[in-house]
């Protein structure tokens, strides 16, 4: 935890580094001109909407080129959260494909739909709204940006932890084709292949890109209770590919037609088993397996998910004054897993579902630039419709009363349409003291429908889930009704106030205060006519510094505080009658956090770079409500922010060597994560602290047209947490734990990668 001194110290430091090194400014060109060739590397961003540079934009951001990330071996976007501070991308519980994202505490583990994320996802500035298929290979990528913080302003509802972009590359004109294969542990064998050809000169020009991607499991799955399945736990097996058009008419004019499809076709994931069944011996049900990485199960192994997009972007510069954007772009999602969550051979709590997401968005950009005032404005339009079913199958509960079968079925859709006007500003009152000032309106409506039910039987989402599996469509329409139908409009403005002083061209301080929100909802777990929830809102103030020295040195840092309140939960609220008591979805809670991120790059030679990144933050809920018939009581202190460590930290290196045969990069990093939780209610499982050691060898032919890597990720082979379920409770005085829904101990958990080592071989034509 971070107390008030340590953040009074970290103030002090960052005023220390400034007043000692002050006299470096002074010094005489002939000095820095020693260091030139030392000179840290100049980075662009866009996350103000139009290119600036990384140490002129007052906005905490990490940018990531695709070619260090291709140097380092890192090939998924949830790799990408060890260079970032107080930053968690990993992949969701179950599944292979579904993000989990939290930026400073701030995030959504649930990814039902009619659930909203947290931390906004973009593709080339096209919004990906659900999590299903987040988990985006890194394809002929230009840059990873991750911007920090509520970004309500100028990237709308959603983004109140802050947003990831996922930049593409610009086509440069020349004819390209190149080729990388990767093989490595777990029979890991893919192949990648990206490449453009100038179809008119200069004028017209398509891009490509493509991926087959396959992994045997991390384990197994030792048990089924089917014949003929994929026996790998923790596999992969994606392809992926990308087509561009890109069309520069004129110096003014720029257009560029994306398209994108990613299949998904790795098994589910079993969870690692944390208690014993309390089912009587009779059931032979298994032991819990040895290796976290393998599982017992039930329902079928396959999951199947496709993803894609398709954006058209326009641009025309008027002059070195005006110029506007467009960007229209469709995306859907349809996505069939399987969720067996107690990881045996029986089907004690099955979870099999259907997702189906589909959207549609359209911006209008209008950008102002001259010497004194920078202006970004536009109009946004969203429309969405997210659906979906699942079946929780309980056949040992019901066998117990009797039935031949047991299945809870939930289904229903979320229709979304938001319209939003935007505008923010920069001021420059002179050539050191500038003033950020901007606001976005947002009027949204959702319409969602919800069914829910029990059949006793066993019920799947449609037929053939299982072989021979048909659905009982009459007792389906009986037994399923409709608990639920529904609508409702919010309207909100989400300001941004800040200041900006430019010391020098080396130093800039800036404080901000901004606000973000997350949509309102309507629970689609409803098993009653339940009314909708209100949006969150994240309420946060900045100061920071952004710094160069020595023309090698640079030292960003960053405080900030944030006040999340209206954040919706489940929890006993109060009925339609006196002394009602009902339990459902309402904005029942608030938490804050306080924290400090650093981020230092030192070219120390022409060789060798040094980076380092921090992140400390002190979090946690101020305030849970429950409802006990009388009056609200406050349990805060059962509640617990999930997926965010105390204390992150990365310290990497790039060295760089030419020999006769070639040139050499020599990059390696160890990230360290402080204990976190993973359970938000009664958190029965935390993840202590620990550390992942990364190493990677590069080599650059003379000609240029050969390249090797060889890349070890976690040397030292961490078992550490991503996720866990718990449906148990435990006794506060005995501490044993007592079963929960479907009648076993089902409290299980999901690990990250273990130790793994790749081999690349690539050839540029």
């Amino acid at each position: 935890m971070i107390s008030d001194s340590s953040t009074f110290c970290a103030i002090v430091f960052i005023i220390n580094i400034t007043l000692v090194s002050q006299p470096v400014f002074a010094q005489d060109k002939e000095e820095q001109v020693q260091v030139e060739n030392n000179a840290i590397e100049v980075i662009e961003v866009t996350a103000r909407k139009t290119v600036e540079s990384l140490q002129r934009v007052p906005v905490s951001v990490t940018s990531l080129s695709g070619v260090k990330l291709k140097k380092r071996g890192v090939d998924t976007l949830n790799e990408v959260y060890q260079y970032s501070p107080n930053t968690t991308l990993q992949v969701s519980t179950a599944t292979n494909s579904t993000l989990s994202a939290f930026i400073r505490g701030v995030g959504q583990d649930d990814q039902l739909w009619g659930y909203e994320p947290g931390v906004g996802i973009y593709i080339d500035d096209v919004y990906a709204a659900r999590p299903q298929g987040a988990v985006l290979e890194l394809l002929d990528v230009e840059r990873i940006e991750i911007l920090r913080g509520p970004q309500g302003t100028l990237y709308g509802k959603n983004t109140l932890g802050g947003a990831v972009k996922y930049i593409t590359r610009e086509m440069t004109g020349d004819s390209e084709f190149d080729v990388f294969t990767t093989i490595g542990s777990y029979d890991r064998k893919d192949l990648k292949v990206t490449g453009q050809v100038p179809l008119v000169e200069d004028k017209l020009y398509l891009g490509f890109a493509g991926a087959s991607l396959n992994r045997d499991g991390f384990g197994r799955f030792v048990t089924s209770d089917l014949s003929g399945q994929n026996r790998e736990n923790y596999n992969k097996d994606v392809t992926a590919s990308r087509l561009a058009l890109e069309y520069h008419g004129s110096e003014q004019f720029f257009a560029r037609l994306n398209y994108d499809k990613t299949i998904d076709d790795s098994n589910a994931r079993g969870g690692h088993r944390f208690l014993p069944s309390v089912l009587p011996s009779s059931m032979s049900v298994e032991p819990i397996p040895s290796n976290v990485y393998d599982a017992g199960t039930s329902s079928p192994t396959w999951n199947e998910l496709t993803t894609e997009g398709v954006s058209l972007t326009l641009s025309y510069q008027f002059n070195d004054t005006w110029s506007i954007k467009s960007v229209s772009a469709k995306r859907q999602n349809y996505s069939l897993a399987n969720i067996d969550f107690d990881n045996t051979h029986l089907r004690i709590f099955d979870v099999p579902a259907i997702y189906d997401d589909e959207q549609f968005t359209q911006e209008f950009q209008l950008n102002y630039q001259s010497g004194k005032l920078n202006l970004v404005s536009g109009l946004y339009y969203y429309d969405a419709e997210s659906c979906g079913v699942f079946d929780a199958i309980i056949d040992v509960l019901g066998g117990m009363m009797g039935v031949p079968g047991f299945t809870i079925e939930v289904s229903g859709c979320s229709d979304s349409k938001s319209i939003a006007a935007y505008s923010q500003g920069s001021y420059r009152f002179n050539n050191k003291l500038s003033m950020t000032l901007g606001a976005r309106y947002t009027r949204e409506e959702k319409q969602a429908e919800v069914f829910n039910g029990a059949v006793f039987e066993t019920l799947y989402p449609k037929d053939q889930w299982v072989d021979n599996f048909e659905r009982n469509q009459a007792l389906v329409a009986s037994s399923i009704v409709k608990v639920l139908d529904d609508s409702k409009k919010w309207s909100r403005v989400t300001p941004k106030l800040g200041f900006e002083y430019q010391y020098n061209d080396d130093l800039m301080y800036f404080f901000s205060y901004s606000q973000g929100f997350k949509s309102g909802m309507f629970n689609p777990r409803a098993s009653t006519p339940e009314p909708a929830v209100n949006p969150e809102v994240v309420n946060s103030f900045e100061v920071g510094m952004k710094s160069e020295w020595f023309d090698r040195l640079r030292i960003n840092a960053t405080l900030f505080t944030l006040d999340h309140k209206d954040r919706q939960f489940v929890t006993v609220l109060e009925g339609d009658g006196p002394g009602d008591l009902d339990q459902r979805l309402g904005n029942i809670a608030k938490s804050d956090a306080n924290g400090l991120e650093l981020e230092i790059s030192f070219s120390a030679t022409n060789a060798l770079d040094i980076n380092f990144s921090l992140g400390l933050i002190d979090t946690g809920f101020t305030e849970a409500l429950t409802y006990n018939g009388i009056d609200y009581d406050d349990i805060s202190d059962r509640f617990s922010i999930i997926q965010t460590p105390n204390t992150n930290a990365n310290l990497g290196f790039d060295y760089n060597f030419g020999t006769e045969f070639g040139d050499f990069n020599l990059n390696g990093n160890y990230f360290y994560r402080s204990g976190y939780d993973l359970i938000v209610l009664d958190n029965l499982k935390s993840q202590s602290g620990f550390g992942l050691a990364n190493l990677s060898l590069n080599w650059f032919s003379r000609g240029g047209h050969w390249q090797v890597g060889l890349h070890a990720k976690n040397i030292t082979d961490e078992r550490y947490l991503t996720g866990s379920f718990a449906f148990v409770t435990r006794d506060p005085e005995s501490g044993e734990y007592v079963p929960g829904l479907a009648g076993d101990n089902i409290f299980n958990g999901y690990y990250g990668e273990p130790r793994t080592i790749a081999l690349t071989i690539g050839y540029l034509f």
